[in-house]
């Protein structure tokens, strides 16, 4: 190929590049929300069954029993009992009509981190919410706060014999994995709020650690090998 003419196609590629939308993420609890949303939903599942409580207190031994191989274990075993006898339908029923309730809290969500989010959309930036929360809630709750043309990359619940149950939990390198099974390999921008977010700051060109202590942001930043940006919003 003469030189003149692989400057050109160089200079093509530039252009191409410049002109893709910057790849925004965005975790979703603790980052545009206070708190966790799918907890919340699963206490409100215990809160309106008097036997689901007995159930899980029942359960007590098996739970201490996995307790000291894993955390994980005992979550899943309580998720599994929250949500016993939902299939797929009314799963989705009780998780839309609980974002509903959930958005019409007060100060329940990062008003500084929504606006955040707006103005990446203003500035026609891709905006990804890459979340451990539940697809349906999360994406019921966005939606109930008029966030709009999002893409959301979340955690996953499968139909089983007895209801519905935990398939992919979205956090740690998982979240990563998702982006890039959705075609995602490169991202400039990436909030986050814990040492979970590590793996999908790593990557970013611009980490952000949002409303971390001193601590966290010197592990986040030991983690990464570099310096991140610290915002504290409210």
């Amino acid at each position: 190929m003469p030189k003149g003419e692989a400057q050109t196609v160089s200079a093509d590629a530039v252009d191409v590049n410049a002109a893709l939308p910057r790849v925004v993420l965005f975790d979703f609890d603790g980052v545009l929300m206070h708190g966790d949303a799918f907890y919340l939903f699963m206490r409100e599942r215990y809160r309106r069954s008097w036997w689901r409580p007995l159930l899980a207190l029942l359960s007590t031994p098996l739970l201490l029993l996995q307790l000291p191989f894993s955390r994980r274990l005992p979550a899943r075993v309580l998720v599994r009992i929250a949500l016993l006898g939902l299939g797929e339908r009314h799963y989705q029923a009780a998780a839309n009509a609980f974002a509903a309730s959930l958005a019409r809290r007060p100060r329940q969500f990062c008003r500084d981190g929504l606006q955040a989010l707006r103005r990446h959309q203003a500035q026609g930036d891709r905006v990804i919410v890459v979340t451990g929360c539940e697809h349906t809630l999360v994406s019921g709750v966005l939606q109930q706060l008029g966030l709009t043309d999002l893409e959301i990359l979340a955690s996953q619940l499968r139909r089983g014999w007895l209801g519905m149950r935990p398939l992919r939990h979205n956090v740690g390198r998982r979240k990563v994995q998702a982006l890039a099974g959705h075609g995602v390999t490169a991202w400039q921008v990436a909030y986050g709020d814990s040492m979970f977010d590590v793996a999908m700051l790593k990557p970013a060109t611009e980490a952000v650690l949002v409303n971390g202590t001193p601590a966290l942001c010197k592990k986040v930043e030991k983690a990464l090998g570099r310096a991140i940006t610290r915002v504290e919003w409210f």
